[in-house]
């Protein structure tokens, strides 16, 4: 693609189509916004992975088409990231079909069994998250949710407002 000696092509190629395919995911973020890896969503999630193959790709691109098709192809999965999240708050049933809903593990320092096995969380993964979590006593735990991106949050302390439970489902 530049030079004709092979050790030293592949040296320049892997420097400049890395360093200008990270250039292009800046671009882009910069368009549509930090959001774009933010990881709120399942969608969030699949496109931070995606992109990070898409990068690889780019840096080991052997042809300018194939360069360029990688590019394409990481402005496309933001532009249907953007008309994702633009569908998701016009539509209440888009939003439903496409996003999970949280759910709660344990309630009031309980832990709930039956949401557990139908999450497929293992109840040592449920304790040592709330181990890194800090929490001490399992009475002081008001709450632990899946998260829609497979995150667990731990609410603990003495009191704790409703609000928090906005959107969050028993399964």
């Amino acid at each position: 693609m530049f030079v004709d000696e092979p050790f030293l092509d592949a040296i320049i190629k892997g420097a400049l189509l890395s360093a200008l395919g990270i250039s292009w995911i800046i671009l882009l973020v910069r368009i549509v916004g930090l959001r774009s890896f933010s990881k709120m969503t399942n969608f969030d999630f699949v496109m931070t992975i995606a992109m990070g193959s898409l990068l690889a790709n780019v840096s080991q691109s052997q042809q300018w088409s194939g360069f360029l098709q990688t590019l394409t192809a990481m402005a496309s999965l933001f532009a249907v990231q953007y008309s994702m999240s633009r569908l998701r708050r016009w539509s209440q049933q888009i939003d439903r079909l496409v996003q999970n809903t949280p759910v709660l593990l344990m309630k009031d320092g309980v832990i709930l069994r039956d949401t557990l096995r139908a999450t497929r969380v293992a109840e040592e993964d449920l304790i040592a998250k709330l181990r890194e979590a800090n929490a001490l006593d399992l009475s002081s735990i008001r709450a632990v949710v899946l998260e829609t991106t497979g995150n667990i949050s731990v609410l603990h302390g003495d009191r704790m407002d409703e609000v928090l439970f906005k959107g969050v489902g028993n399964t």
